[in-house]
């Protein structure tokens, strides 16, 4: 049996491809790719949608709105399953890998760089890189309070996550804050208006779907504890930035405060390294999330940083490949449900309140420790939510500025 079931009424010109096609299209994409998820969907769109004409718009809405449903890094879903659209596994694939590859291998670097470098000139850009996160981190919080907190309801909930994580701490805290956000959106927030109907282009067949939630749930619950019964660092390492992966809501940067309680939190990467590079993350194309691997470069596992690096890459990417696949034969049912656009709803509303919470500690309690930092942040973050500045300029000058502030 096929993995997926295409539908015989197409266009003439959404033929089926090959995931040589595939690679070098979104290879092309990894290179060029800057701005962070929003950007990343409107790259695609111009290219693949526009240009290459590989799917219509309509279905190429559905995916993008089923990608934002699901946790999981929507950018990089939407690439799997536009790969898996053109040219079936092998083509999400190749996509999946020529999108992620470019960043993962320049923030590998910069694992390796920033371990051999040292000094006056090595700590002050390591600062300017945290400035860098306390702007990025702000702008993201801002935008998507604008956004998923339009009314005193979901701002309230996005209130409420602050108070849980605050209170609870940890990724507890965080998970008690997405779920409580979901319970309170299936409450209240149903009355969410319904989405247009349009047929998803390709799909897996209902039972791979069956069979990739099962997997995700096997593993989701399963990881921990077999890493209490089997101790090897890269097993920890799956199963940390796996669970990660599993829980981000809303976009990249909702990342950073589950990233920080695994890795920082358990004391496996100090603070200092891991705001650098979130800001050094800003600065290359492609996805956020391979933030993952230069964090799995960095941890003690006792392997080649490269190994720690592929395996932290994996776990996090597979929740959202394993749940895309899942849900792409069953979207255009659940998206007209109420209850799950609700739910989702008051989901988008507490990640606000989890970044939130992350902005001010770790982010803002570890960069901005004297009146100039203050100032050099808040420069970022107006050159980036004012001038729309792309995030290489803003981590350009925050970085040189870092540099300066240490000679002073």
């Amino acid at each position: 049996m096929s993995f997926a079931e295409r539908p015989t009424n197409l266009p003439e010109e959404h033929v089926q491809g090959h995931a040589l096609e595939v690679f070098v299209a979104f290879l092309k994409l990894g290179l060029t790719s800057f701005g962070g998820p929003i950007a990343h969907l409107g790259y695609f769109r111009e290219e693949l949608v526009k240009r290459r004409k590989w799917l219509s718009e309509d279905a190429y809405g559905d995916l993008v709105a089923l990608c934002q449903f699901l946790p999981g890094p929507a950018s990089s879903q939407v690439g799997f399953g536009l790969g898996l659209m053109r040219a079936g596994p092998l083509g999400a694939l190749a996509a999946f890998f020529a999108f992620t590859a470019p960043s993962a291998l320049l923030l590998f670097g910069f694992a390796y760089w920033a371990s051999v470098f040292d000094g006056p000139v090595g700590m002050g850009l390591i600062h300017g890189l945290k400035l860098v996160a306390v702007a990025v981190v702000a702008q993201a919080v801002w935008g998507m309070a604008r956004n998923f907190c339009a009314d005193q309801l979901r701002a309230g909930l996005a209130v409420l996550a602050v108070v849980l994580v605050v209170a609870l701490g940890g990724a507890g805290g965080q998970i008690a804050a997405i779920v409580a956000g979901g319970l309170g959106g299936f409450l209240f927030c149903r009355s969410e208006p319904k989405a247009d109907v349009h047929e998803v282009l390709f799909a897996p067949r209902r039972r791979f779907g069956l069979l990739a939630v099962a997997l995700f749930a096997v593993l989701l619950f399963g990881l921990p504890v077999l890493s209490e019964w089997i101790v090897d660092p890269l097993l920890g390492v799956f199963a940390s930035f796996y669970h990660s992966g599993s829980l981000v809501f809303g976009g990249g940067h909702v990342v950073l405060p589950l990233l920080e309680a695994e890795v920082v939190g358990t004391g496996q990467v100090s603070e200092s390294s891991f705001l650098a590079g979130y800001g050094a993350t800003q600065a290359v194309p492609g996805p956020l999330f391979t933030f993952a691997g230069y964090l799995g470069a960095e941890m003690p596992t006792g392997y080649a940083p490269w190994v720690g690096a592929c395996v932290a890459l994996i776990g996090i990417f597979l929740p959202g490949a394993l749940l895309l696949i899942a849900g792409l034969p069953y979207w255009a049912v659940l998206r007209q449900t109420p209850s799950a656009r609700g739910i989702m709803a008051g989901a988008n509303a507490a990640v606000v309140g989890v970044l939130g919470a992350a902005l001010y500690s770790p982010v803002w309690t570890s960069a901005i420790l004297e009146a100039k930092d203050f100032a050099a942040a808040l420069c970022g973050f107006v050159l980036l939510v004012s001038f729309k500045a792309p995030p290489w300029i803003v981590v350009l000058l925050l970085g040189l500025t870092g540099i300066g502030f240490a000679f002073i």
